[in-house]
């Protein structure tokens, strides 16, 4: 695992969001609803554009619980006080949905007991506690347009932006989701359009092994004919690294799709930490697409 780096400011200001309540929605996700007094803040100065993005998306800060920090916080004054392991550390989530009724915003968690930094929280959450995060970022929402074909692909970690897209497509839409997780237990009750044909991979095989993450994805993707050159579909594909590449050499190279009309892009890589995935986005390692592409 690569060792955490302290965060950077991006985006809007961080606020202090607070746990309103949990749901543990599938074997291993939780999804932690948050509010409190800096929610109308945070909704007040985030973009109207983004925050109308079905991939919106918050980075979420996490201080080491010893250290008594209080939140939301200050990273400048920490970087001047606190040693580089001692620094709040970032993990990106999308926002599954904004409830203005009630003036809070759920994320969902992907929970493995004690494995990595937000899903333990999130699973220990309790109401009261407060965390900081700042945002949002995001870029895709679907067509309006009913007539053209749509394709979502994607793992566990894109499940809450398909699942927000899938609702905010239009009833009359058609096309296939292929979303890959670890077993039945892991599926979820997802509205959407009846002309979509929601497909779900379970990595987790009868015999006890597990596939790689991404190989069920990638393979019923290419098992899909492909699109005529007047019919390509709107796409929105986002998972683990190494199948985001993969899916890129279908889409773009070989279905002929235009890079600028894929959403397209790793969430994720196995091996790595955050820290470190978001440190190869500049790096060759970390490039989806060709530079010629």
């Amino acid at each position: 695992m690569t060792a955490s780096a302290p965060a950077r400011r991006r985006g809007g200001p961080a606020r202090a969001l607070v746990v309103d309540h949990t749901e543990r929605i599938s074997e291993h996700l939780v999804r932690v609803h948050l509010g409190g007094d800096d929610f109308a803040a945070f909704i007040g100065h985030a973009d109207p554009e983004r925050l109308a993005k079905t991939d919106k998306y918050v980075k979420l800060l996490f201080a080491k619980p010893e250290l008594g920090l209080t939140p939301p916080y200050d990273l400048d004054e920490l970087r001047e006080t606190l040693p580089l392991e001692d620094m709040p550390v970032r993990r990106t989530y999308t926002i599954r949905s904004v409830d203005p009724a009630t003036d809070t915003l759920a994320i969902d968690f992907v929970v493995h007991g004690d494995e990595g930094i937000a899903g333990p929280w999130a699973a220990k959450a309790q109401p009261g506690d407060v965390v900081t995060l700042s945002g949002p970022g995001g870029q895709f929402a679907p067509s309006i347009d009913a007539q053209v074909p749509r394709l979502y692909l994607g793992d566990d970690s894109a499940l809450p932006a398909i699942a927000a897209a899938l609702e905010n497509t239009p009833a009359s839409a058609h096309g296939v989701a292929l979303i890959e997780v670890g077993s039945a237990d892991d599926e979820l009750e997802l509205r959407h359009p009846v002309g979509i044909d929601v497909r779900w991979l379970h990595r987790n095989r009868p015999d006890g092994t597990q596939a790689a993450f991404g190989g069920l994805l990638v393979e019923a993707a290419r098992a899909l004919p492909a699109p005529a050159s007047d019919a390509l579909p709107e796409v929105f594909a986002h998972g683990e690294r190494g199948a985001m590449r993969a899916l890129r050499v279908l889409l773009h190279n070989e279905w002929g799709i235009d890079r600028r009309a894929l959403s397209l892009s790793a969430y994720w890589a196995v091996g790595r930490a955050e820290d470190g995935f978001q440190a190869e986005k500049r790096e060759a390692v970390g490039q989806i697409f060709d530079a010629e592409a």
